[in-house]
């Protein structure tokens, strides 16, 4: 039985090696989620309005919520800082959701003995990716027509993600693995990505809670990233390089350790499926 590197030399290869087949599978992807829809790509575009609209509503109308930027903020200022902890978190959340059924959902992959299969994290990561971007087109339009200025710090955007991105493929290769030998992996990562839709300062401002919660907000790392990406969107904030330095460290271990532990694993899988 043939044996997989795990080395993460082995990681950046496996991108490099197959990046072609990893953009043509990843726009099948894209345009097969809308083939025979009147609109077709198009609700890329729509959805995150859409839902931004709702968010809005509910929590600065409804329940009056303000971010506490400044004495004037406005129902606008709220809705485009929510929008920065949505995109994130939309695209963290897309990917692990989706991560468990990979393997399973591409049998006829698994059985090609020469097809990579650990590319089909990063096929589901640039489909969330482009639906980020999407997202980012309209926040930063909205910017234009709201603010009329995007500060110069939002070139370090992607500088900021980059720790996420990391731990996105860490973490989309650990759950495609288990997801072969544990089905239930799935009911669990929604469950996750939902509790760190409310757990990662999406909805609110880490410095609204009270002190003794905030050291616990403040070590999630999805809520750093979402702290500092509205930081050099929207307050022209450049992130500190030391923290910053120390998720770097922090994602690529983490998608090492998820790649190890997909090709430690995917001998099996196979005979699983």
């Amino acid at each position: 039985m043939k044996n997989y590197s795990a080395s993460p030399l082995e990681m950046i290869n496996s991108f490099w090696c197959n990046k072609r087949l990893i953009m043509q599978l990843s726009k099948r992807e894209v345009l097969g989620r809308y083939r025979g829809s009147t609109l077709g790509l198009s609700w890329s575009f729509f959805n995150p309005i859409l839902m931004l609209v709702i968010y809005t509503f509910v929590f600065s109308v409804v329940f009056k919520a303000r971010w506490g930027v400044s004495a004037d903020e406005s129902k606008t200022d709220f809705a485009i800082i929510l929008f920065v902890g949505l995109l994130i978190h939309g695209l963290f959340a897309e990917c692990i959701n989706k991560a468990p059924g990979l393997i399973t959902s591409n049998v006829s992959y698994v059985k090609k003995v020469v097809f990579p299969v650990e590319v089909l994290s990063w096929v589901a990561f640039m489909s969330a990716l482009f639906h980020a971007a999407i997202s980012l087109v309209v926040l930063l339009l909205a910017q234009l027509v709201f603010k009329h200025s995007i500060p110069w710090t939002a070139i370090l955007l992607p500088f900021v993600l980059l720790p996420l991105f990391l731990s996105i493929m860490g973490l989309s290769w650990l759950f495609a693995s288990l997801g072969v030998y544990l089905r239930d992996i799935t009911q669990i990562t929604v469950m996750f990505t939902t509790v760190m839709l409310f757990m990662s300062a999406v909805f609110f401002p880490i410095t609204a809670l009270p002190e003794k919660y905030q050291v616990w907000i403040r070590i999630n790392p999805l809520a750093y990233i979402i702290e500092q990406s509205r930081n050099v969107l929207i307050f022209g904030q450049v992130p500190d390089l030391l923290t910053w330095s120390i998720m770097l460290v922090i994602g690529g271990v983490v998608a090492w350790c998820g790649f190890a532990w997909f090709q430690k694993t995917r001998k099996g899988f196979a005979d699983v499926l």
